[in-house]
């Protein structure tokens, strides 16, 4: 564990101890790869389904888009703790194991969990044209409401209680990104913030760096895997492509290579020009929350966690070491907590008594409501 102030008092303050790897999976890459390899078993349900009405992205399309999430409910009839968002990363989805896994644990402290599929992402492929991008606050908006909506209802059927419960959300790798770059563009009603509390774990605040991080020799085979599932949620898109798209998506070169070798080429050709950026550094840019931690206050979040490991193969510590430093020099006191490890890979954090990454979101937001 970084010797930190906001590190130590954030163990001590959930009870937490600190973290050791489990053998074997030691390292940064092992860590990032173990979910890929086990698979616990977990018997969750899919939970309830839920259609959330989006803009549609098909230019002069008048018909309905929706996303679609599924909702579980804890499994006693007691009132949930409250109800946790919780977004996926970079072509994953909600049948994720690491997600799966950290559901099934907060359904078992009592909260009922609302996992979202982004545009694109199987299973909801096709109820939404085009693709996701870590600034979507067009799809998280309305996302966010319908969140609230089944707060309310969660919170005014219970018997001996009346009333909504908090709305937490739980974002994994760039879904954290997403969820932040909503709450920062939310724009508050009378000091609100759009979620109640927020956790981001092994989540990009600097997507320049993070893109210069995942292009290393040494991560092709991470970016060849992102990028194949890319590629796949794009062709498959049932409104259909440009041509544009479609020649980037499928040409190759002399090498029989794809043009689309990169994750900056995908975001280039495809991300920003969906969204609307000028050009993919406009999109780095303007989605980067780094970028507004450092020069603005912290009033648009809620209260948040980040947890971040200093060996995380994908996505760079720097920019969380830069906003404890940005922090101490402007000497505020935002209502961040942030626990920076040594050890613990991209949304790996397995320890010696199952995913201490699990635990940590667990007791956090355990905290928060008790």
């Amino acid at each position: 564990m970084v010797r930190t102030k906001a590190s130590r008092n954030t163990l001590e303050y959930i009870g937490a101890k600190q973290f050791k790897q489990r053998f074997p999976w030691i390292g940064g890459d092992l860590q990032t790869l173990r979910d890929t390899f086990v698979d616990e078993n977990l018997f969750l349900q899919n939970g309830e389904l839920v259609l959330i009405e989006v803009p549609s992205k098909c230019v002069g399309s008048k018909d309905k888009e929706h996303l679609i999430a599924f909702l579980n409910r804890p499994s006693n009839s007691l009132r949930p703790k409250g109800l946790i968002l919780m977004l996926h990363g970079l072509g994953g989805s909600s049948r994720r194991r690491g997600l799966r896994r950290m559901a099934f644990e907060l359904l078992n402290s009592g909260f009922a969990v609302l996992r979202l599929n982004l545009r694109g992402a199987d299973p909801g492929r096709k109820f939404a044209s085009g693709t996701y991008s870590a600034n979507c606050n067009a799809d998280l908006f309305p996302c966010i409401e319908k969140a609230r909506e089944i707060c309310n209802l969660l919170g005014n059927n219970c018997d001996s209680s009346n009333g909504s419960i908090p709305l937490f959300g739980v974002g994994l790798s760039l879904g954290g990104t997403i969820l932040l770059n909503a709450c920062l563009g939310f724009e508050s009603y009378e000091g609100e913030t759009a979620l109640d509390a927020l956790v981001c774990v092994s989540s990009p605040l600097d997507l320049q760096a993070s893109s210069v991080s995942i292009e290393r020799p040494r991560n092709s085979f991470y970016q060849a895997w992102l990028l194949k599932r890319l590629i796949q949620q794009t062709l498959e898109d049932p409104f259909g492509l440009t041509e544009l798209e479609r020649e980037f998506l499928e040409q190759r070169n002399a090498w029989n290579l794809s043009i689309a070798s990169s994750i900056r080429a995908f975001d280039s050709s495809i991300t920003a020009p969906r969204w609307g950026f000028e050009n993919v550094d406009d999109y780095y840019t303007q989605s980067s929350p780094i970028n507004t931690f450092l020069t603005n206050s912290f009033k648009s979040i809620p209260k948040t966690l980040f947890l971040h490991s200093m060996d995380d193969p994908w996505v760079p510590s720097q920019p969380i070491e830069d906003l404890l430093a940005n922090i101490k020099n402007r000497n505020l006191t935002p209502a961040l907590d942030i626990l920076l490890t040594r050890r613990g890979g991209h949304n790996g954090f397995h320890g010696l008594n199952g995913c201490w990454g699990d635990e940590i979101v667990r007791s956090w937001l355990i905290k928060l409501v008790t």
